[in-house]
């Protein structure tokens, strides 16, 4: 049971320390580190029924998980691993899903959490716009779907 003196000085995680790792792709520094994911949720789906004498509401009974795709941001790289793996996709639609797992760190960069995504395989690239009358990076985004994760 947590005590008073343990609240007071629990903080919650930051959410900016983080990495990605590709399991199935050659390991690289570029290829682990993200400006943002987002996309690790989990919605459950229902179904309604509707009762034969009651009219006040219909009841709902859970059917089965969704997972929305996992959205990728980073500064753009013109030569990395991931980036090959998903041209395989989109120009030969050659699909190859890989696992990969989303870890939160902390002030120690060890992993406080660790999302384990399942079957993951690319279904969207895109760069910003270009812009000669801005001074900003270009990002490039990736666009995962998957089957689900796991808290490990």
């Amino acid at each position: 049971m947590a005590t008073l003196e343990s609240l007071a000085t629990y903080y919650p995680p930051v959410s900016f320390h983080f990495l990605v790792e590709f399991n199935g792709i050659q390991p690289s520094l570029i290829d682990t580190q993200f400006q943002a994911v987002s996309g690790l949720s989990v919605d459950i789906e229902t179904e309604e029924f509707a009762e034969g004498g009651e009219n006040r509401f219909k009841h709902k009974f859970p059917v089965r998980t969704k997972f929305p795709n996992l959205v990728l941001k980073r500064g753009m790289v013109t030569n990395s691993k991931l980036i090959n793996w998903c041209r395989d996709a989109v120009e030969s639609f050659q699909f190859e899903p890989i696992d990969l797992t989303v870890k939160l760190l902390n002030d120690k960069h060890l992993p406080l959490v660790t999302w384990n995504v399942v079957h993951a395989y690319p279904v969207k690239w895109t760069v910003d716009d270009l812009n000669a009358e801005e001074n900003k990076l270009a990002v490039e985004t990736i666009e995962l779907a998957y089957n689900y994760f796991t808290l490990v």
